[in-house]
Formats: C-alpha cells, structure tokens, sequence
C-alpha cells in the first residue's frame, strides 16, 4: 500500500466533515469509512470478528500515516440480524455519516438488501464474507472479498467425493437463507456430476431448535455425508441431535461454520466434521503469522476467517482510495476493479469481471475444539 502525504489536496472538503469515530462517538476528522452487521443476534461472532478484523486494519494503515495523509475513521452499524435494518444501516452510514466507502455484510441475505442503497449513491461496498452469487449482481459498486457459493459449492462437492470417497450425501438447508439455499444447489450439482448421490434434500428455519423430524428421515438411508450448508448455531444442534439419533454420516459444512462457538453448541459431536473457509490459522505464510500475532496481541485471542476477510476488505478499500488519489465513489470504484494480485491474508485478491475475487477454498477439519487445515482446492 502507498499511504503517503500525496495528493491530500483531493480530500478537502470530502472528508474534513467526517462525522463519527468508531461507534457512535464524538466528531473525528478523517476518511469516514462504514461497518455494518450483525452485532447482536444468533450470529453475532461474525461481525463482532469482523469488527475487530476491520479495526485493526485500520488501526495500521494509520499508524503508518493513513491514506493520503489522512486518517480512516471506521464507523459502525448494528443491523441486529434484520435485512431491512442492514439497509437502514446503510442509509444512515452514507447520508448521516458520509461514509466513502463500506464494508458489510456477512449474511448473503443482508448484503442482498443493503447493496441496492449503496448502489444507488454509488458507494462502494465490499461484503467479507457474503457467498451468495447474486449479491455482486446488485450493481457495479458491489464487491466481495470471499469466494462465491458456486465456487465454494463445487470445492465441497469435490472434497466429499475425492477425498471423503463419499458416494451418498444427504442435505439439511435453511429455506430462508439464500446462502444455504444457494451453497446447498451448488454443491449437490457438483457432488451429482462426479459420481455420487443426494439422497435426502430436507429443510429447517433458521431459530429452530428441534431438528429430529429431518434427522429421523435421513437415518435410514446412511448417507455417507450430512451436509449442514448452515450457520454456527443451528450446525452445532443438527451435529448433537444427529449423534443422539445414531447417524453416523460425515458432517461437512460451509465458512457459515467458522466461529469458536460451532464446538461450544456441537461439544464431542462436531468433532471429526470438516468446513470450508478462507482462512486458517495453520497457514505458514509471513503476512498470516504477522496477522495472526497482530490480532491476539489487540485482542487476545485468535482470529477467524471473517476477522481476516474483513481485514483484508478493509485494506483493498484503502489500497483503492490511495490509488484512486480520491474519496470520490466512482474513482474509488474504478480502483477497486482494477486491483490485481493485492496481497491479502485470505490470499491474492483480483476481481474478475463480475467483482469477485478469484482464490482457492481451504479445508478444515473440528479436531478437539480446534480447526486444523486440510487441503486447499484451486479455483476453477
């Protein structure tokens, strides 16, 4: 990153008006760039890692003098786990705190809902970790920093058939997460076209809490995987009540898994399960171990992989303003799009044509509480 005391001419007036430091406190002069997710809810860990992820990023660049000689200012929004409140988030980030920028949402479904406002003041907005394909397709100023269902779909349906030598699988989706829904297609079309069989595609809401009407369904035909294309929460319960019901299937979910608290709720049950991801603290790269160190000595615990796709989102944002020699929405936007081979601890991030990033899918395996790194399956 070029962060330096050039070009600072272009700010005045787009940022000396920048309204709130981080949360909602007292007014801060910077470059105002919004956060919003779900910080309360039965997914809170997300944005909660994200949050930190984000901050520290930002607590770096301006240590080391902030974007074009000036400071970020990170400001955040709780959408309480509701689309319609991720879209008023939004709304106020960009017309109470005129935030250059944004970055949010982890859900698919609420990235869904606020990307059309960002689109329409022509903000650019980078998800970390929304999956869903139709979430970049809301606008030309909507960017991702995690790879998308398709492409994470098509990894667990080649893990579970080449290195699970899984023949059956049986799948437990959430109708009204458009994650799961879509995780849950890609995958079973992949698994299908290498050979093996989807014998059993039942549903649940999220908030349920009783899943034994599904799993008593799919005990008797012992497929080989359960795949729970769900959140932490409902994942550790399906794990629990499966085990109770003598199912023996392999579980395998998606990075909707990734949180400490997946082997709090699943306990013995969720171990020996695998998920995908975009991050592991197993990863023996230097920029990961800086990262990895970085984040335990702010925080004192260890990061997740929304932490570190935050992180990064945080500083693609930066790299593309300091690129861009402006705050201004459409030189912010053009320089998102062009940005190749950035050096993210997720990964090198370049955006396709569509806005996505192009990077491989991690395999991680519950060993005793702990995620351990499988395999890493390459893009295709």
């Amino acid at each position: 990153m070029r962060c330096a005391l050039r070009r600072t001419g272009l700010l005045l007036g787009a940022v000396l008006f920048a309204a709130c430091g981080e949360e909602k406190g007292p007014a801060a002069r910077g470059i105002p760039i919004g956060f919003y997710g779900a910080l309360t809810g039965p997914e809170a860990t997300f944005a909660q890692s994200g949050r930190k992820g984000a901050r520290l990023a930002v607590d770096e660049i301006n240590q080391s003098g902030g974007v074009l000689g000036v400071p970020l200012t990170l400001l955040v929004e709780d959408d309480r786990n509701e689309p319609s409140e991720a879209a008023s988030a939004v709304s106020k980030l960009i017309t109470r705190d005129h935030a250059v920028a944004l970055i949010g949402e982890n859900a698919s479904s609420r990235s869904l809902a606020a990307a059309p406002i960002a689109q329409s003041y022509r903000v650019p907005m980078i998800s970390p970790s929304s999956t869903s394909l139709e979430v970049t397709k809301k606008g030309d100023y909507i960017f991702r920093a995690c790879f998308t269902d398709p492409a994470q779909g098509r990894a667990l349906g080649t893990f579970a058939r080449n290195s699970l030598r899984a023949s059956t699988a049986a799948v437990l989706v959430d109708a009204r997460s458009d994650y799961s829904v879509g995780l849950a297609e890609a995958f079973g079309k992949d698994f299908a076209a290498a050979g093996g069989r989807v014998v059993a595609d039942l549903k649940y809401s999220e908030g349920d809490s009783d899943f034994s009407a599904q799993l008593t369904a799919i005990a008797p035909l012992s497929p080989d995987v359960l795949f729970v294309p769900g959140y932490y929460t409902d994942a550790g319960l399906i794990a629990r009540q499966a085990r109770a019901l003598g199912l023996r299937a392999t579980l395998l979910g998606g990075d909707g898994w990734d949180s400490p608290k997946l082997a709090e709720i699943g306990g013995q049950a969720i171990d020996g399960a695998y998920f995908s991801n975009s991050f592991s603290v197993d990863d023996p790269a230097p920029a990961v171990r800086a990262f990895v160190s970085a984040y335990a000595k702010s925080y004192g615990e260890v990061p997740d992989g929304i932490a570190a796709l935050s992180y990064d989102a945080a500083r693609i944002l930066a790299d593309a303003i300091d690129r861009s020699g402006s705050t201004e929405g459409k030189r912010v936007r053009d320089a998102l799009a062009s940005t190749t081979d950035f050096p993210g601890v997720t990964g090198a991030i370049s955006f396709d044509a569509d806005r996505n990033p192009i990077k491989p899918v991690l395999m991680l395996k519950v060993e005793k509480g702990k995620f351990r790194y499988v395999t890493s399956i390459a893009p295709r």
